[in-house]
């Protein structure tokens, strides 16, 4: 039986993975899996629990309680549609501190391993390449300047850019220099600047990649 074909997209926040990663999918008849959404989700119940970031406990508790699905481009927590709470500034960055936690970690890499064996898929997050999926056939790493990733951010949530900007800082500061699976392109990853680029230029360049992958 072949293995099913995973593409694993990495990338700091801004860079364009979700757009990149749910287009492809559609394009490739691919199944699209959100890991940012997953830890977004948690991050949301810990924020509703008022549980603390520090609370490793609590928190890989509720990782591994957790039901998080995916569905019709929508994400689903414990039965509820989650989709837009999850994308609010106070849930990101509760998720940031969430997905730092190496027992939240442990518990989303073993979902989200179980999710990418059931099929093909397009796979983003931020440890796809290097720890979840490290024999994945294609990697690709989207990265941008901070500058324009908090442009694109500020566009999507109609908020100040020296705002977002902060944010995007402080985050990139956690995932790069976490313990647990830190924000590194894979040593085999396809490293792509989309700061000048269009969404369609980005999507040429990934499909020829896929297309050279599959020869």
């Amino acid at each position: 039986m072949n293995q099913p074909i995973i593409l694993a997209i990495d990338g700091p926040a801004g860079a364009g993975k979700s757009t990149i990663a749910r287009s492809l999918a559609r394009r490739l008849g691919y199944t699209y899996i959100d890991t940012g959404a997953m830890y977004r989700a948690v991050g949301l119940w810990a924020l509703r629990l008022q549980i603390a970031p520090d609370d490793m406990i609590r928190l890989e508790q509720l990782a591994r309680q957790a039901r998080i699905e995916f569905a019709a481009g929508r994400v689903s927590l414990n039965g509820e549609d989650v989709s837009e709470a999850i994308r609010e500034p106070e849930v990101s960055e509760m998720a940031s501190r969430v997905a730092a936690c190496p027992g939240v970690r442990r518990a989303m890499r073993e979902e989200q391993r179980r999710i990418g064996m059931e099929g093909n898929a397009v796979i983003e997050g931020r440890d796809i390449g290097t720890v979840v999926f490290p024999e994945a056939r294609i990697k690709v790493f989207l990265d941008a300047s901070e500058v324009e990733r908090a442009r694109r951010r500020a566009a999507e949530l109609g908020s100040p850019v020296e705002q977002i900007a902060q944010a995007i800082a402080s985050r990139d500061r956690r995932d790069r220099t976490r313990a647990a699976s830190p924000l590194v392109a894979a040593a085999d990853a396809v490293v792509i600047n989309s700061s000048s680029l269009s969404e369609d230029e980005v999507l040429e360049r990934v499909e020829e990649l896929v297309s050279q992958k599959q020869k």
